[in-house]
């Protein structure tokens, strides 16, 4: 897991062969007059997903993991949004199995740490990161970039 400040995104550009593109696009692109939806940059290899939620206590936000991908996480419009973290290496619980279509697996797990992530922030999310996003009160407006690894 990373969590920065955007104007540090270029230092993590070698971490991945498509992490600069990726990275470009959000410095480039105004979110806030984005449809939510998943937009594609680079066919299933870098793909945004803007959303506008709801955020979730604590309680029912849940552990998830991806195998195929690395998410970037960055808050659009919103005062905060908090995200539960633990090794995925050490969560237990899953909630059912594996679904490879949706890359995404769920746990019942409590997370280990808590991080707090604001506009101008992203959070960088490994298949090694169990993390709990969402959580919080009112309503965010975000941007998931989902990488290849």
């Amino acid at each position: 897991m990373i969590f920065d400040s955007l104007k540090n995104c270029a230092t993590y550009y070698g971490v991945n062969p498509r992490m600069k593109r990726a990275f470009e696009l959000i410095r480039s692109t105004d979110w806030t007059a984005t449809e939510p939806g998943i937009h594609h940059l680079d066919g299933k290899d870098i793909y945004v997903n803007v959303m506008e939620r709801c955020l979730k206590q604590r309680a029912d936000a849940k552990l998830e993991v991806h195998n195929e991908y690395i998410d970037i996480q960055v808050l659009v419009a919103g005062r905060e949004e908090a995200f539960g973290w633990s090794d995925r290496a050490d969560v237990k619980k899953p909630q059912g199995d594996f679904n490879a279509e949706k890359d995404i697996q769920f746990f019942d797990d409590e997370p280990q740490t808590y991080y707090t992530l604001r506009p101008g922030q992203f959070t960088i999310l490994f298949p090694e990161d169990a993390h709990a996003p969402m959580v919080g009160e009112g309503t965010v407006r975000k941007i998931i970039v989902k990488v290849r690894k």
